[in-house]
């Protein structure tokens, strides 16, 4: 596995919690204080409990379906490459029009928004769900398993964090620093992309590693 870097930085960098922070603004601005504190703590809970199934039962999910770790790694490749276009677009990598729209609504009413959309499928989603199981398969040992669920840790602590101070880091950066910081993420995200799509190609067709 590639230990200790690779696996956080794509993660961090598909998951950005830091380019969700205008649309947790938006949805949160008529909570009250406790209100938002409570909606960044179950966005971040989800966010982990998203990274740690996947990474410990998505491999037994793909052998169930009969589905091919070379085929995954090619249709999640894709899936980090499409994220890393949007993000590149300066949108979140999972998202879409009716996703914000709906949670604009959910908000509005009162309902919580912390799961749906703003965990899954803004944080997280089938691009994310694909990277950590791609990465679960390549560990070999116990700890190699619990480092990857540390990092899915790391990475809900990150999105607490962030959301927790979605006010203030609103008013440093700006949209214009939220939308470079979103579009460098996504040009890493993009060089990923291509690798693990490259290692699953050369899987399912040999020669062209030859």
């Amino acid at each position: 596995m590639d230990f200790p870097i690779k696996p956080l930085i794509t993660l961090l960098a598909i998951v950005n919690p830091i380019g969700v922070i205008p649309f947790f603004i938006h949805f949160t601005r008529n909570f009250s204080a406790a209100q938002r504190k409570k909606t960044a703590r179950v966005a971040a809970a989800t966010a982990f409990l998203v990274i740690a199934l996947s990474a410990v039962l998505g491999l037994q999910i793909l052998e169930f379906f009969g589905i091919s770790l070379a085929s995954f790694q090619v249709g999640g490749g894709l899936l980090l490459l499409m994220s890393a276009i949007q993000m590149l677009n300066a949108q979140p990598a999972e998202s879409r029009a009716h996703d914000v729209d709906d949670g604009a609504s959910r908000a509005d009413s009162g309902a919580s928004i912390a799961v749906v959309p703003l965990t899954i499928p803004l944080l997280t989603g089938p691009a994310s769900i694909s990277t950590v199981v791609i990465y679960a398969e390549k560990t070999r040992h116990v700890w190699e398993l619990g480092v990857l669920l540390g990092y899915g840790l790391f990475i809900g602590i990150a999105t607490w964090l962030a959301l927790s101070a979605a006010g203030r880091i609103g008013r440093v950066l700006g949209q214009t620093g939220i939308n470079v910081m979103t579009r460098l993420m996504g040009l890493i995200l993009a060089a990923i992309a291509v690798e693990v799509m490259s290692d699953g190609l050369i899987k399912l067709f040999p020669a062209l590693g030859s």
